[in-house]
């Protein structure tokens, strides 16, 4: 039974591909900040068709390609908006690259500046409570319990403090 049922979801597929395959790619670019994506997203779509088991009750396989579509599309947006990588550095590298200058290239020198003046500036639109979780989180690896006990605030604040601190950053990090 398993076997008929993979070959009526390879056969959805296959009606999928040859009849929507191009508006289905229209409709991903239309979606996507980089067209590269929609190729893989695409091939993600047709996969998820073939996972299913009782092909008989997709009516309209259009509509249902296409709902497929846009929950791959919120998927693959949610997934980049948590890959997006905070902006560390570690003051102990800093100094030692102020103080052997010779070791780095020019180019690598001038970047690594404007990283640091590029954090000090989000750094410094936190406001203090914010700025001192956040710092003592990421920069001194406190948890949130310890934060609280050395700060006064209640787990939650320090926790909000922190989810708040991270949204200003992104801000002023993607408004430029």
């Amino acid at each position: 039974m398993k076997v008929k049922g993979a070959k009526r979801a390879a056969n959805l597929v296959d009606i999928a591909v040859q009849h929507y395959g191009l508006q289905l790619h229209r409709f991903l670019l239309r979606r996507l900040q980089h067209p590269q994506d929609a190729e893989d997203l695409a091939q993600e779509v047709f996969m998820r068709l073939t996972r299913i088991e009782n092909s008989d009750f997709v009516r309209k396989p259009r509509a249902y390609l296409f709902g497929i579509a846009s929950h791959v599309v919120s998927e693959f947006r949610i997934r980049n908006e948590h890959s997006k990588e905070w902006l560390t550095f570690d003051s102990e590298v800093v100094e030692h690259c102020a103080e052997h200058p010779a070791e780095m290239r020019p180019d690598e020198l001038a970047e690594r500046l404007d990283v640091k003046r590029q954090l000090r500036r989000a750094l410094e639109c936190l406001p203090p409570a914010q700025l001192a979780v956040f710092l003592m989180h990421k920069r001194d690896g406190y948890s949130y319990e310890e934060i609280a006990e050395k700060l006064g605030f209640s787990e939650r604040k320090v926790e909000t403090y922190l989810a708040e601190a991270k949204v200003r950053l992104r801000r002023v990090v993607w408004d430029r």
